[in-house]
């Protein structure tokens, strides 16, 4: 009998390893064709897009409707191509940062390095309007400074993978890492400032009294197929609640892209009009969007004339000033320090609008 059971250990044993090494098979194989595919499309966009336009739609190259159509068709599917790649990515990273690491990160850290740390994590961390107040309340529970905290509040909404990806997508690596590091410099010294003021006094005294514990965390001993399969969760959750903005952004941007007359709109928010960077932060602070919706209008504008520095000050302040979120913040935040955050983030921005008006 003992024997019968050793044979029958080992089988399984053996049995265990080959279901084992078929998984590692499949995810290696999952992985190898999705990035495969992927790129396949992404290099024959151009192709496909034009062949769609102008063989099956039948439309005039030279026409208005057609010159936008093809710019939508073109512009949707190479965005959606890398914010698939992108998003699976940092999916995959993120299991790697949930909110309970990041803190203990953060947590005791000086200011400047901890500014830095904290907008860099921003970065990589999933960060909605609604999640402003649990990540807040958190951060200053832990005993993350103010500062260090406002510099995550501020990185995370503004330098986020879906940002970077549109524009990288629209505008090239050029733009994109002027975005990123600009974008850095306003969540670290924003943050920096803040903590010089020592306005702990302006937060609202149940939040030093909360006691907030994370449910949700994701468990570190993770298999790498487990990792793997939470980055394809990802694509589908951030794909599936981002891709109406896309659209719309797009058909606005294909608009202006095949009506509006080329250098239309530098008369109006051009070099030459000094104060269509203040208009555009006072446009933007209220307006309330993302960058899916936003960027693709951006790159229209650029297109027509519209000034670097105006469009990426009014884009930047959309996206990190958030009418929702200023509201949401009241509830942890005196009117005082909502003010002042506003106003040396919005301060930030203009100073980057200027700048890159000045040197571009």
């Amino acid at each position: 009998m003992s024997g019968c059971s050793c044979k029958s250990n080992s089988a399984n044993n053996k049995m265990n390893k080959n279901d084992q090494t078929n998984g590692k098979v499949n995810l290696f194989s999952k992985i190898i064709i999705f990035f495969y595919s992927s790129i396949f499309l992404f290099i024959n966009l151009g192709e496909l897009s034009n062949g769609f336009t102008y063989s099956i739609l039948k439309l005039d190259p030279s026409s208005k409707i057609g010159e936008a159509v093809a710019f939508f068709i073109f512009e949707t599917a190479k965005v959606i191509i890398l914010l698939v790649l992108v998003v699976f990515i940092f999916g995959v990273i993120r299991t790697f940062f949930t909110a309970e690491r990041i803190r203990k990160i953060l947590a005791g850290r000086k200011e400047f390095v901890g500014n830095i740390l904290a907008s860099l994590l921003g970065i990589i961390t999933p960060f909605c309007s609604c999640s402003a107040i649990p990540f807040f309340i958190g951060f200053i529970t832990a005993g993350v400074p103010l500062g260090i905290t406002f510099s995550f509040l501020i990185s995370a909404p503004m330098i986020n993978e879906v940002a970077l990806v549109l524009l990288f997508g629209l505008f090239g690596w050029k733009i994109s890492l002027i975005y990123l590091l600009t974008g850095l410099c306003i969540a670290i010294f924003s943050g920096l400032i803040i903590g010089k003021l020592h306005l702990e006094k302006d937060v609202e005294q149940w939040v030093y009294e909360a006691n907030t514990q994370d449910t949700n965390d994701i468990d570190h001993s993770l298999t790498w197929e487990e990792r793997i399969n939470l980055g394809f969760s990802n694509i589908i959750e951030i794909v599936s609640r981002v891709w109406p903005y896309l659209i719309i952004g797009i058909a606005i941007g294909s608009f202006i892209h095949g009506y509006v007359p080329e250098n239309y709109m530098a008369s109006i928010i051009g070099k030459s009009a000094i104060w269509s960077v203040p208009v555009a932060v006072l446009v933007g602070v209220p307006l309330y969007s993302n960058a899916v919706a936003i960027i693709p209008i951006v790159q229209s504008l650029l297109e027509k004339g519209a000034a670097l520095g105006t469009v990426l000050a009014f884009m930047m302040s959309v996206i990190a000033l958030s009418l929702p979120e200023i509201i949401i913040l009241r509830r942890v935040l005196k009117p005082r320090l909502i003010i002042i955050f506003v106003g040396i983030v919005a301060f930030g921005i203009l100073i980057v609008g200027y700048l890159f008006n000045l040197i571009f």
